[in-house]
């Protein structure tokens, strides 16, 4: 007990040492994050300082006899470093989904010196929504492995709001706030994205005070090794949102309740007009400064997906002015950073004028600008670069966590580079990922973190023979005549912002698409069979890569997933026209697809709901603050809030659990309703159906239930039986 209270407190006091100790090389950080990625050739490589080259990362490697020479600015740096080494000379790759580390008992040595400086001041990592998506259940030894990730691949600005309901509480208690005023306003976890963004009160709490404690420590050993490895957190900063006690607390604050209109109740933002605004905004930052220690960059997003109550330019830069200068207040160095979504996803509001006062009325270079979905449409050019602040070109991706292969590989390859030699870029200081989801797609990752060392746009075909062969352990023909294929196909980012879904997990329907449940693809889908085809090729020389059995059961998975939409088609059209043998033929068909899917992916962790609840369950402290956690767990991804929510499969998930134990019964349900229709000659009632469906799935999200957490089968053996099942009916569907 003792050991972790005083590592706590060590923690704490590195918080504390600011930008100042990690101006200059931690060895201890390099070498231990050495120890950890190879642990076994840990001794053959010897750590050295390098100076910044003009404030910006700079490294070096070469041979000093037996040894490798890592040289770098700071400990991060130096991970960079080591990545670089593995990848070019040892062709090793470390992914979420598939890590390949086979080294030779000799190290290969580096011919020359290598000498690399970023052309980016900083690599910006994480969204709010990631941290619910992805990140709700993850503890220490998960997050120790994200931030050796991040180090790895070059990230030194990650976002950091892991604890900030813990500070909250602080805050409002010294305010005279009761346990009761605040019951109603901490959400669960899974929804803290939206809570921290002012979206939604209270959806999935009451959060109990055990998990804020847990989290407050947790989060002090985050930023300990993030600030260890030379990275500098952005932590939140006040924009307003209080707790509807509020108005009761103080009934002369000037108040706006507004609603984000996605079935859940109003939230309150405090005006920055009002005198409380700069007082609450200094408390916060005052108190969260005095447990995490701060490097002055600070989030804060005004009306995410919430317009303003005026238009007027002149309104809004004055609202700029006060917001910021609530963190100035507390903190003279703060840095406002801004996710640039509210541009993106409200454009018919943030015309040009209203952009422009809002961002003019804070100075320069006191604000940076996250372009944040730059490779879906690039903001900085319809705001002459965000007049003239600071601005990071950002690959947005995945949204809702959803498991769809997708990309815009040609874009990420050239858009960073194409911004940075722009003359009309204005102040571009940097690269980023802000996903709403990881753990999928790992090539565009591996592809967008390349841009950290280099100003040029990575060739293509030679970059995807180097990651085929890192990934897979040699170059194999197969392995990369399929990866050209995925190029051209579901990475070639057109037609849609983000990745298609299959209709096997929509909330059952007689339409093509099932609200948030989008079945337009990118490409024809019978153009993806041959990259399945020349995968199953590859796996006889590839079968012990772990990033090849992930690339062969996503790929598998893809098309099963597609080939879900022809079968559903058959079977509406089977009922429509009263045929009930056909509708019987096909609607079994279906099932036995979304069984062989659930088959294929419990071969790999990637694709199991298990780990996902069973985490979720773990951060519980009583019987009850484990169903709660589950409750969020499910919800999440599922309905995602009530039963009448419209969100309901936002954040759908092709994992092993829930494709059969809820997508597959929903479906079985819907075809009970259709089967008694053609039996009857009545026509079904799909309204009551639908009201039955959503109490049903209402019980499922808050049902008591364990899912494997291990995997079963062998994903060679699985994808080759699916592939021999599947391979040639697939292919006539598409004639």
């Amino acid at each position: 007990m003792r050991i972790n209270t005083l590592f706590r407190l060590f923690c704490v006091a590195l918080s504390f040492l600011g930008p100042r100790a990690y101006g200059q090389l931690n060895k201890g950080a390099a070498d231990s994050l050495i120890a950890r990625t190879v642990p076994t050739k840990a001794g053959n490589f010897l750590v050295e300082d390098l100076p910044a080259d003009q404030g910006k990362d700079v490294f070096e490697i070469e041979n000093s006899g037996d040894k490798i020479i890592l040289r770098g600015n700071n400990a991060g740096v130096i991970g960079s470093a080591l990545y670089y080494y593995l990848r070019e000379y040892a062709h090793c790759q470390i992914t979420w989904n598939g890590v390949n580390l086979r080294l030779p008992a000799v190290l290969p040595r580096v011919p020359a010196k290598v000498h690399k400086a970023t052309p980016y001041t900083y690599r910006y990592y994480l969204n709010y929504c990631t941290y619910s998506y992805s990140m709700s259940w993850w503890d220490w030894a998960r997050w120790e492995k994200e931030i050796d990730w991040m180090a790895l691949h070059g990230i030194n600005m990650p976002l950091a709001i892991t604890g900030q309901e813990y500070v909250w509480q602080q805050v409002y208690q010294d305010m005279g706030f009761t346990a009761d005023d605040l019951q109603g306003f901490f959400s669960g976890p899974a929804y803290f994205g939206w809570f921290y963004m002012g979206n939604l009160d209270g959806w999935g709490g009451p959060l109990p005070m055990s998990w804020m404690t847990s989290h407050r420590a947790l989060q002090q050993k985050i930023l300990a090794r993030e600030r260890a490895l030379g990275m500098k957190p952005v932590l939140p900063a006040f924009t307003g949102h209080v707790p509807a006690a509020f108005k009761k607390r103080y009934p002369a604050a000037k108040l706006k309740q507004t609603n984000w209109t996605n079935g859940f109740a109003d939230t309150y933002i405090l005006d920055s007009e009002d005198p409380l605004f700069a007082e609450v905004g200094k408390r916060f930052l005052e108190a969260q400064t005095k447990l995490y220690g701060t490097d002055h960059l600070y989030s804060a997003d005004t009306f995410n997906e919430n317009e303003p109550p005026s238009d007027n330019p002149e309104f809004l830069g004055k609202l700029s002015a006060r917001i910021y200068e609530g963190m100035r207040r507390a903190d003279p160095q703060a840095v406002w950073v801004m996710q640039g979504w509210l541009f993106y996803s409200d454009r018919k509001f943030w015309k040009a004028p209203q952009i422009e006062a809002l961002l003019k009325a804070v100075p320069d270079d006191k604000m940076i600008l996250l372009d944040l979905a730059a490779e879906i449409e690039p903001i900085w050019k319809r705001t002459n670069a965000f007049y003239g602040k600071p601005w990071i070109w950002n690959m947005l991706h995945n949204f809702g966590g959803n498991i769809s292969l997708f990309g815009r590989m040609d874009g990420v390859a050239q858009g960073p580079p194409a911004a940075l030699h722009d003359a009309g870029a204005g102040k571009l200081v940097g690269i980023g990922l802000t996903m709403e989801g990881i753990e999928q797609n790992p090539v565009l990752y591996e592809l967008m973190t390349e841009h950290t060392w280099q100003t040029t746009a990575p060739e293509l075909d030679n970059w995807l023979s180097s990651y085929v062969r890192n990934r897979y352990g040699h170059v194999d023909a197969n392995g990369l005549a399929a990866w050209q294929i995925l190029r051209t196909t579901a990475y070639n980012g057109q037609k849609i912002r983000d990745g298609a879904e299959s209709i096997m997990v929509g909330r059952p329907t007689l339409d093509s698409v099932a609200r948030w449940t989008r079945t337009t693809l990118n490409y024809a889908p019978q153009s993806l069979l041959p990259a399945w085809d020349y995968l199953i090729k590859a796996a006889p020389a590839c079968a012990k890569s772990d990033g090849f059995q992930y690339d062969l059961v996503d790929v598998s998975r893809q098309v099963l997933a597609n080939y879900a939409l022809p079968l559903q088609r058959q079977l509406v059209q089977a009922y429509q026209q009263k045929n009930a043998a056909n509708f019987k033929k096909y609607s079994a068909q279906f099932l036995a697809l979304m069984d062989d899917e659930d088959r294929l992916l419990a071969t790999r962790k990637d694709f199991l709901l298990g780990p996902w609840v069973a985490d979720a369950r773990k951060w519980g402290a009583t019987s009850s603050e484990k169903a709660l956690y589950e409750r969020n767990a499910k919800d999440l991804i599922t309905l995602w809030g009530d039963a009448e929510s419209p969100l309901n499969e936002y954040s759908n998930r092709q994992w092993s659990g829930v494709l059969t134990d809820f997508y597959k019964a929903r479906w079985q349900q819907f075809f009970v309703v259709l089967n008694n229709s053609l039996a009857t000659g009545k026509p079904a009632d799909i309204k009551l159906f639908e009201q039955q469906i959503k109490a049903w799935e209402w019980q499922w999200v808050n049902a008591r239930k364990d899912f494997p957490t291990a995997t079963s089968g062998q994903s060679i053996t699985e994808a080759k039986r699916v592939y021999k099942k599947y391979r040639t009916q697939i292919a006539a569907a598409y004639r």
